[in-house]
């Protein structure tokens, strides 16, 4: 396969260990130089964990470019035969010369991993993660069922290994070899403070870093690479265009009084910090017919091809309509669809993505504009979804339209939050609740 001189670098910068970690920046091609490596690893058993909207592109991937045995993990099916191949029944079967065994590649996803039990009896493979920034939360089950596999050789891949945060490395620098526990690692690389919260309790807060060139030269002996695309290739502008709406009054009286009776009889009641938050948001983007016509709009305004990312179900269903009015050809990737044909087909095209199944992994540089009509709550999505365009191969300006109400909860604490690389939490908006019942 030719590569990239960057890519053969971080290869060639690696080829001692076996196990590594490459974090380069989205749309360096982190892919190839992975698989790659695990060719030369040279494994017979292979597995590989993704996200689920990435699965058929890893598959596609290695038959295509290796022609090797690939078997999707999330089929009992495929699963029942990839374990057959992997863990033989035939006690004799270990005498036969590795090379005369077929290599086996198989590849499920983070969601599913952790019940498939079986895959604790794989022995002497090689494990690929790829997004290993799934994994930082050391509590989850994924991250502790990864933990729980004995991989020889293993492979980290990921454009934001932290987000900007480093108390989130110690889950993947675990499976590199680094035996520090979590105390000390936090102890010797981490500023935390206790405070009391509202109720008495006290809780940690990290309050910044500390030794980070040491930390940096500690992750180079344990085969991390990192890599910038600014370092790499000079790419395209990437230009953001707020485009302001009003906010509703349903809005402001939901703030105010936690909860709303909107015109359609939906009753809305922010009774817990979960419902405050998450019907703040839709009360900025599905409630909000300002928004919705300035989305109409921006459509009437270009026949290229966009990209649209949103959260909810319902604003799928509005835009979609819309696209569907004005006759433009659709596509969509979420939880349930992963449907790129108008995208690949059509430059007139709408590709409406879903942040959690598609801000990370997928190459969508044909399109240049890229529309959010709600933001996320979680700053690594934000930051890989402005990279879905702004990669290799893109040979225009980036324009980002980026749909805010004002005086709301996206212009006054979710955008802040993110170019901060924060992620949203109640704490902060409790703040922000806070400030917006005092200045009203």
């Amino acid at each position: 396969m030719q590569l990239y001189k960057h890519q053969t670098e971080a290869l060639a910068q690696t080829e001692q260990f076996n196990r590594v970690g490459y974090f380069l920046d989205m749309g360096l091609g982190k892919t190839f130089v992975g698989a790659e490596k695990m060719m030369d690893l040279g494994k017979r058993v292979n597995l590989l964990v993704c996200q689920k909207s990435k699965i058929d592109d890893w598959v596609a991937h290695f038959k295509d470019n290796y022609g090797c045995a690939v078997f999707d993990l999330t089929n009992k099916t495929d699963l029942n035969y990839f374990m057959e191949c992997a863990v033989p029944k035939d006690p004799n079967a270990g005498t036969v010369p590795s090379n005369r065994r077929p290599r086996i590649f198989g590849i499920i996803n983070y969601e599913l991993i952790f019940r498939r039990d079986e895959l604790k009896k794989l022995c002497d493979f090689t494990l690929m993660l790829d997004e290993s920034s799934m994994i930082t939360n050391p509590t989850a089950k994924r991250t502790k069922f990864v933990h729980d596999l004995h991989p020889e050789n293993v492979i980290l891949l990921s454009g934001t290994p932290t987000g900007g945060k480093y108390e989130k490395l110690w889950s993947q620098l675990k499976l590199l070899g680094w035996k520090i526990s979590e105390d000390a690692f936090f102890k010797n690389y981490v500023v935390t403070e206790w405070i009391e919260d509202d109720s008495g309790f006290k809780i940690k807060v990290i309050r910044g870093y500390k030794n980070v060139e040491r930390l940096k030269d500690k992750l180079r002996q344990h085969g991390c690479i990192f890599m910038k695309t600014e370092e790499v290739f000079d790419l395209p502008e990437q230009i953001e265009i707020p485009i302001w709406v009003e906010p509703t009054k349903d809005f402001k009286k939901f703030m105010k009084d936690d909860m709303v009776i909107l015109s359609d009889g939906v009753e809305l009641i922010g009774d817990t910090k979960l419902t405050k938050r998450l019907y703040s948001r839709q009360l900025c983007g599905q409630y909000n017919a300002e928004k919705i016509a300035a989305f109409k709009d921006l459509l009437t305004s270009t026949d290229d091809r966009l990209i649209v990312f949103y959260n909810f179900n319902e604003e799928l269903f509005k835009l979609t309509e819309i696209a569907v009015e004005m006759e433009r050809p659709v596509s969509i990737v979420n939880g349930k669809t992963k449907d790129l044909e108008a995208y690949e087909t059509r430059d007139d095209s709408i590709t409406f993505v879903q942040y959690q199944a598609g801000a990370m992994g997928l190459n969508l540089q044909k399109a240049n504009k890229v529309i959010y009509f709600t933001l996320p709550e979680w700053s690594d999505l934000y930051e890989q979804s402005k990279k879905r365009i702004h990669r290799i191969g893109q040979k225009n300006n980036c324009i980002y339209y980026l749909m805010l109400c004002k005086r709301s909860v996206e212009d006054g604490l979710i955008l802040p939050t993110l170019k901060m690389r924060k992620d949203l939490d109640d704490d902060l908006f409790e703040k922000y609740e806070n400030q917006f019942k005092k200045g009203r």
